[in-house]
């Protein structure tokens, strides 16, 4: 019940107030990810070398192009982070979970249908002595790379077909429309990204934020984050003029245009 003094003028006034800072904390919680905080600390590594975005036989590693042995998982990789970030908290004051008790809860995240909706604090699936992924996954790898799932199951998912038939700008433009409303309504997006009928790029990353724009730009700026590069956020941008996503260069990309497909948005994509 609301109480007299609430309908005066001030009463209404402080009301206003309230509500406002309640809308504006909820978006707060809804929108923030941390890339030093929700992500993973180890990284995927491709299965052939690079060099200018072109593959070579040689399996020496270098600093920026870590060795084979944790491979194929850019699927698997961005989707238990959305996972993490919608079904699972953390506790740091609590005692770590022996391997065994890890892997279960691991398990059990990771077998959560990433497209539901978030659950409420006490619903999620609670991880002690360690306070966020970032931190679990450098303490406990081996553990986590266990559970999380297979990546040679990942090729044989049926909406990888699209990169044969739906090579539109329109099919592209409704993308990036999915792509804008995600990220409003707090969410996240993992994008696809193939240049088929070439072969340069055949990987996922997770758009979490899109940067401010320059007054008339026709160029709009979002970070993601790239399973291959744990060290920070990469860079993927949208052009209005041409309808057309790009990706910025590394060791493993010639950089340029790609197009962008969204998984793990609905069942069955």
């Amino acid at each position: 019940m609301i109480p007299g003094n609430w309908f005066t003028s001030a009463g209404f006034c402080r009301l206003g107030i309230l509500v406002a800072l309640a809308l504006v904390g909820t978006r707060a919680v809804a929108s923030e990810f941390r890339f030093d905080r929700d992500t993973f600390a180890f990284q995927n590594a491709t299965v052939l070398k690079y060099k200018d975005g072109l593959p070579y036989l040689q399996v020496k590693a270098s600093r920026e192009d870590p060795a084979n042995r944790y491979t194929r998982r850019c699927f698997v990789m961005t989707r238990t982070v959305m996972q993490f970030r919608k079904f699972a908290r953390f506790d740091p004051r609590g005692a770590p979970l022996d391997d065994r008790q890890l892997a279960a809860r691991v398990r059990t995240v990771a077998h959560r249908a990433p497209w539901r909706e978030s659950l409420p604090e006490n619903q999620r699936v609670m991880f002690p002595g360690y306070a966020n992924l970032r931190e679990m996954s450098k303490a406990r790898a081996h553990v986590l790379q266990e559970n999380i799932g297979s990546g040679f199951l990942t090729y044989f998912r049926p909406s990888n077909a699209r990169m044969f038939f739906q090579h539109s700008q329109k099919y592209q433009e409704r993308t990036h429309a999915n792509l804008d409303a995600a990220l409003t309504r707090g969410d996240m997006f993992v994008g696809y990204l193939s240049t088929y009928p070439r072969l340069s790029i055949n990987h996922a990353v997770l758009f979490y934020a899109r940067k401010p724009n320059r007054a008339g730009s026709q160029i709009e700026h979002y970070l993601v984050y790239d399973p291959n590069h744990a060290e920070a956020p990469r860079e993927l941008t949208w052009s209005r003029r041409d309808s057309a996503f790009s990706y910025q260069k590394d060791i493993d990309f010639v950089g340029g245009f790609v197009r962008v497909y969204q998984a793990y948005g609905k069942w069955f994509q």
